[in-house]
């Protein structure tokens, strides 16, 4: 049964990845040039004979929209895998990196980045710390306050987080040069990944990887963490040591991708859900699932952002529009334990 089990694991994971493959190929495909399978099979076979009968179809497929769909993939991967973190960890699906205030948290050291024009690795050193500042600063509220429900002490103390953030970020907003600055930083925080290049994708790459690794290597802890505190250290884990460096990795990899592509939110609320549905919640299992889910959400999303209007949609308003009535759906049909 067991041998079973993990054969079944493995089919539906190599069924997972292909369908990936697919829908990164469909993404190809998509956009205002060189649209369709003759563009891209062209600048295949331009790119294995050395021609150049058509410069501008190269660049495009290969400078511009190949550097997108990597960056959607490693995104989305990333944003899921830290909302399926958070909602292990606090032991509830309800919660998320943007309801803890990572998100707002990493978009304010970003935006002082931008603001005194600092270097891209400088802006995700900034974004990074402002993510786990303000996770510190919800997670100490919920410590303090132990007379009232956790979760939703930490829900709230994330949406007053948030709040003051906000503040920080409309001054920044007010101070900066409007000619220069300000579009940057309102284009910014919409979330898109228009302007997105190799060289973002690969500055990234590594603060991802090295966020991944624990998740990865502490993913049996993980199930261990959801019994609670006091059942994990019953069995040997080191709850306090063990939510550290849980904490640390999602906030690096969702600090990371949001220095490059701003806010895209509500996929670390609703694809780690959909990947708890389908899996169970086994974190060995819905880690990459739900990694697998969200690069095909976001390539989903993406190639919507550049086909549904004649200009194109900013990626954090498609995800809202879902994820929205998505967490509401949640609020009506989940437990009423809670409230």
């Amino acid at each position: 049964m067991r041998a079973r089990a993990i054969l079944a694991g493995r089919s539906v994971m190599m069924l997972g990845l292909a369908g990936l493959l697919v829908l990164a190929i469909l993404s190809m495909m998509v956009g205002k040039y060189g649209g369709g399978p003759g563009p891209l099979f062209a600048a295949l076979r331009q790119w294995v004979t050395g021609e150049t009968t058509d410069p501008l179809l190269a660049t495009v497929l290969w400078n511009v929209r190949l550097p997108r769909v990597l960056a959607a993939v490693v995104v989305g991967a990333a944003l899921a895998a830290a909302g399926a973190t958070y909602q292990g960890l606090f032991r509830n699906p309800l919660v998320s990196p943007d309801l803890l205030g990572v998100s707002v948290g990493a978009s304010l050291g970003a935006v002082l980045g931008i603001f005194l024009s600092l270097p891209l690795l400088l802006i995700q050193l900034a974004a990074f710390a402002g993510g786990l500042a303000a996770v510190l600063a919800v997670t100490a509220i919920g410590a303090l306050v132990r007379e009232r429900d956790p979760v939703l002490t930490l829900v709230l103390a994330g949406i007053a987080i948030q709040a003051l953030i906000g503040a920080g970020i409309s001054l920044i907003k007010v101070l900066a040069d409007p000619y220069d600055q300000l579009p940057a930083i309102t284009y910014w925080l919409l979330g898109s990944m228009t302007a997105i290049t190799r060289f973002d994708v690969l500055s990234i790459l590594p603060a991802v990887i090295l966020g991944l690794v624990p998740l990865v290597l502490l993913r049996w802890r993980m199930n261990v963490m959801t019994l609670g505190d006091e059942e994990a250290r019953t069995l040997g884990v080191d709850t306090v040591k063990t939510r550290i460096v849980l904490i640390a990795g999602a906030t690096l990899v969702t600090a990371a991708t949001v220095s490059v592509t701003g806010i895209i939110g509500w996929i670390g609320l609703v694809i780690p859900h959909i990947a708890r549905m389908l899996v169970g919640p086994d974190f060995r299992r819905l880690l990459p699932a739900a990694m697998m889910l969200g690069a095909a959400y976001l390539l989903i999303v993406d190639m919507l952002a550049r086909s549904i209007a004649a200009i194109e949609v900013p990626l954090g308003i498609l995800t809202a529009t879902v994820g929205a009535p998505f967490f509401l759906w949640l609020l009506v049909a989940g437990k009423r334990s809670w409230s």
